[in-house]
């Protein structure tokens, strides 16, 4: 053999093993690509309007209002492998993130899936609470507790779902009054929260431990804005998880006056590595105290 039929398949040789160890080897970072499209003026699979309101009096719509989605691949138990990292690294419309990213190491799969739940429903009632409130129709804010956190000083004694009506001794009316309130408190300094369960109020005094950040004071529960609506205001936009597709909500306009409402959303992508899922990021909707 010539050496340069010698040279040749050797360099085949190497190409062959760099292809199957790049086809097998996965490596711990997500894909971000663009998901589906929906037009949030129309309607969903089962013919249903994507946003429906009974109780008030609504106008019919036209044209097109877009929900743009951002789907991922990868993820913990079906990491992407190395050729599809590497082609969404040259694709102009692929972005590769870490995984941790996506998926925070201190926090499983489903745990995720809970929370970009949440963060959807959250984002959702904030968008509705907006436009609600540009028409002028009064809405009642409450503090529910959205998520504990295991091994914190709240973990078995507050519950999801709580009310929280008072903050040592002072009515709570928003998460953002915790937050403040929470921003002045020493670390081991204890609070007093009276809570509504089950239409049942109680009260617990909590000890403060250090946030991971090691500078804030908190307690271990997740906290977010709910709001109770004069009339019901349903957003049907099928299994999208995560905060920022929120802003979908009707405009004051559907509820009042002839113009059509506006809904307007982004996300990005929710736990389920194969096939691509679209889901949405965080918002400022929640917030862990």
């Amino acid at each position: 053999m010539s050496r340069r039929a010698a040279t040749l398949t050797l360099a085949s040789v190497l190409v062959l093993v760099l292809a199957v160890i790049g086809s097998v080897m996965r490596v711990p970072y997500v894909a971000l690509m663009p998901g589906p499209t929906s037009n949030t003026l129309g309607t969903n699979d089962k013919g249903q309007p994507l946003i429906r309101i009974e109780g008030r009096q609504t106008y019919p719509d036209q044209g097109h209002l877009n929900f743009t989605t951002v789907t991922y691949r990868g993820g913990p138990g079906g990491r992407i492998d190395l050729f599809t990292a590497l082609r969404g690294w040259i694709a102009g419309d692929t972005a590769i993130v870490p995984e941790e990213t996506i998926f925070p190491k201190n926090e499983s799969p489903k745990q995720v899936d809970q929370e970009n739940t949440r963060a959807m429903q959250d984002s959702q009632q904030n968008a509705e609470a907006a436009a609600l409130h540009e028409l002028g129709v009064p809405v009642t804010t409450r503090v529910v507790v959205d998520g504990v956190q295991k091994g914190r000083p709240a973990d078995g004694v507050l519950e999801p779902g709580d009310e929280i009506n008072a903050l040592d001794g002072a009515a709570v009316t928003s998460v953002s009054q915790v937050t403040g309130t929470m921003a002045k408190r020493p670390i081991g300094a204890p609070v007093t929260l009276d809570y509504t369960r089950d239409g049942k109020k109680a009260k617990a005094t909590l000890k403060t431990v250090a946030d991971p950040s090691g500078k804030r004071a908190v307690v271990g529960i997740v906290l977010s804005d709910q709001y109770k609506f004069p009339f019901k205001i349903d957003i049907s936009i099928g299994d999208i998880g995560g905060p920022s597709a929120a802003s979908c909500s009707p405009s004051p306009s559907s509820t009042n006056s002839p113009p059509a409402p506006s809904p307007r959303a982004s996300s990005s992508p929710a736990p389920a590595p194969s096939p691509p899922t679209a889901r949405s990021a965080p918002s400022a909707a929640s917030s862990r105290r």
